[in-house]
């Protein structure tokens, strides 16, 4: 029922275009078929980071999951020169993506047509980058770029498995952005779904940095014992990564996805990793956010960026921007 529903939804905006708003700058959407915990952010990231470099002024609009103070109106985290909300009124994931995009604009509202308004009026924009856009088909899109994964081909829509479509769906996106390992993979993957254009998704982790008002990079060598703690989607994902990178993972602790910490957690925290003999507490970016709410009693807590990238680089580069010429 919920399949049956998702498409009728989408062939009802496509049958009549006039449905769909229309923003007067282009616009880029990254969105997946599956509910949450796919690397979206990373990939925004990576595309505002290019969209900068060719000369633009991109703004990222997006829904503020997670937003303790929301309302029916715009929020500007960022107007791309000073960023101006909080992690209450912005959530942990706009104003991570504030930080760390110095000339992007980031807006936030239940309406992304009236966050692009915004944006084109006030901020400046010259082209939108549509945060969790797959579903969001109320707005037109020049670019459509589906992330899926091997993962998702054998998966069930809501609410029986995690997809918010049918694999179907994907068919609908410009190009896939496809996490696998190889380049085989990525072609195999994005001809199931019914994409032609594929593109692989690369992860690595970066250096951890610590949390403070003035964060500083600091070395943990291979085989140091670490604990990781993840209020994300997906926290074994980040959990192996954790492993895989070489640390000593002797402890985990997780809560559900956009989880506000409490002193109480902290002191949860502490007194597992205490247990473990963890030299130092890992964490990911988005929970840093969080985090920064919260007195960490001398912790040694650090957060991990997870760094993406889109291959082949130069090749992703053109097609993108010819798409928006």
């Amino acid at each position: 029922m919920y399949s049956a529903v998702a498409v009728w939804r989408r062939q009802w905006y496509a049958r009549l275009p006039s449905r769909r708003s229309r923003l007067s700058r282009p616009v880029i959407s990254v969105g997946n078929l599956s509910v949450g915990g796919s690397g979206k952010t990373p990939v925004v990231e990576y595309i505002a980071r290019l969209l900068v470099e060719s000369g633009e002024r991109p703004a990222i609009l997006t829904r503020g999951y997670g937003r303790r103070r929301s309302g029916e109106g715009v929020t500007v985290v960022s107007d791309g020169a000073v960023i101006r909300a909080g992690v209450y009124s912005a959530g942990d994931e706009p104003l991570m993506l504030a930080r760390a995009l110095p000339g992007v604009a980031i807006v936030v509202s239940a309406s992304r047509y009236r966050a692009g308004r915004v944006a084109e009026g006030q901020l400046g924009a010259t082209v939108h980058v549509l945060d969790d856009g797959f579903q969001h088909v109320q707005i037109e899109r020049d670019v459509d770029l589906l992330l899926i994964s091997e993962e998702d081909l054998s998966d069930r829509p809501l609410p029986g498995g995690r997809l918010r479509e049918p694999l179907t769906a994907g068919a609908a996106a410009d190009a896939a952005l496809v996490s696998a390992g190889y380049l085989s993979a990525v072609e195999r993957i994005a001809r199931i779904v019914g994409i032609t254009t594929a593109f692989q998704v690369t992860r690595a982790l970066g250096i951890p940095r610590t949390i403070s008002n003035t964060p500083e990079s600091v070395v943990v060598p291979p085989q140091s014992r670490v604990f990781a703690v993840a209020a994300i989607a997906q926290p074994e994902r980040f959990f192996s990564d954790v492993a895989a990178a070489g640390w000593d993972l002797v402890g985990s602790m997780s809560f559900r996805d956009h989880h506000y910490f409490t002193q109480s957690d902290i002191r949860r925290i502490d007194k597992a990793a205490r247990a473990a003999a963890a030299a130092i507490i890992l964490t990911t970016e988005k929970d840093a956010v969080r985090l920064e709410t919260c007195d960490l009693i001398g912790l040694p807590f650090a957060a991990v960026p997870l760094i993406v990238g889109i291959e082949p680089a130069e090749p992703f580069r053109e097609w993108l921007l010819g798409r928006l010429r």
